[in-house]
């Protein structure tokens, strides 16, 4: 963790100023869009720790475009994301889990695409486990008429500004990135201010935690079958069985594999033949967050950011963690493609 000099805590704002203030010309408006987002997942915090007794547990009684069921605290951090992005007026449209298509803001003229998932692990909310958000920052490509577009949303990755997300668990911690390393805030309760934590966030290149919803195992392809009976084999030279850790909150998860090290799967199946999470505001951010902490991300056939992608509800694989884990479960994807159990001992 950072020591910071004599003691001195840093806020989220002072960080922000001071990281601007490098680049002779920046006009800050980048930085006030993360200022933005910081408020509204104060906000959002808020809500999340007294969820119990403001009557915002549960359903609401609708469906989003996944067909998923939506709960009040969904709604609630899907419009005060929407609103802080709104007043800015830097922000020309924003992409959310919970809405059909793009949601145009009042500024058509704002250089910024933001794509969102107000509140990643939604069904952990009513049992208190912890649930997060997650961005995902684009600029608009310049274009002589000022109409807005969903193609104009229809990035790769690698076109990435900025990304993030917030967790709310035992404390909220934020992490963001805008391609210089990864730098971790602290909420400090009694100042209502996201306080540095950590400058420079860096993921072991090695971990002993895999992170994979086992029930699914019956669909998965052989490779990853046999990665996962690797993972649990008694080796004390190479420090097996790893430790299986599983939350249901992907933003949950991929925190404890930043901080840890270790893998976070979410394959194809033949429930999910395109696997189930989200490229562009699930897997672009984070996967962006994980490769500038010295990880990888791939779908188990290219890197996540270099995906071409197609629709703003795009799904995809995604294997992400540490180098070396990351790389070995492609080994055995590589090697066991296109094969049939009955021709492979598991």
């Amino acid at each position: 963790m950072t020591t910071q000099k004599e003691d001195r805590l840093v806020t989220l704002e002072e960080f922000i100023i001071q990281a601007q203030n490098r680049f002779p010309g920046a006009t800050g408006e980048l930085s006030q869009l993360l200022r933005d987002i910081s408020l509204a997942a104060k906000i959002i915090s808020r809500e999340v720790n007294k969820a119990g007794i403001t009557n915002i547990l549960g359903y609401d009684g609708s469906t989003n475009i996944h067909g998923e069921s939506v709960k009040k605290l969904d709604l609630f951090a899907d419009s005060q994301l929407i609103s802080a992005l709104e007043r800015s007026g830097i922000t020309c449209m924003v992409i959310s889990e919970e809405n059909d298509g793009i949601v145009q803001l009042s500024s058509s003229g704002g250089k910024y695409i933001v794509y969102m998932d107000p509140l990643d692990g939604s069904s952990n909310i009513d049992v208190n486990v912890s649930i997060g958000s997650i961005f995902s920052i684009y600029m608009r490509e310049p274009r002589f008429d000022q109409t807005l577009r969903e193609e104009d949303a229809l990035q790769p990755g690698t076109k990435q500004v900025a990304a993030g997300y917030v967790l709310y668990g035992s404390s909220t911690t934020l992490a963001y990135t805008t391609g210089l390393n990864v730098s971790l805030f602290t909420l400090d309760p009694s100042l209502g201010e996201f306080i540095l934590s950590d400058r420079k966030v860096q993921i072991p290149d090695h971990g002993k935690i895999y992170s994979i919803n086992e029930g699914s195992y019956n669909s998965w392809e052989l490779g990853l079958k046999k990665y996962i009976k690797y993972c649990q084999e008694d080796d004390q030279e190479s420090g097996r069985p790893y430790s299986a850790r599983y939350i249901g909150s992907m933003v949950a998860d991929l925190h404890r594999t930043l901080i840890k090290g270790g893998i976070f799967i979410y394959p194809h199946s033949k429930r999910y033949p395109n696997g189930k999470l989200r490229l562009m505001y699930e897997c672009n951010p984070l996967s962006f967050i994980i490769e500038q902490a010295g990880g990888m991300a791939t779908d188990g056939h290219q890197r996540i950011m270099d995906i071409e992608p197609t629709a703003i509800h795009q799904q995809t694989p995604i294997y992400i963690g540490s180098k070396e884990n990351v790389s070995h479960v492609m080994d055995f994807l590589h090697e066991f493609a296109g094969k049939e159990e009955a021709e492979v001992e598991i």
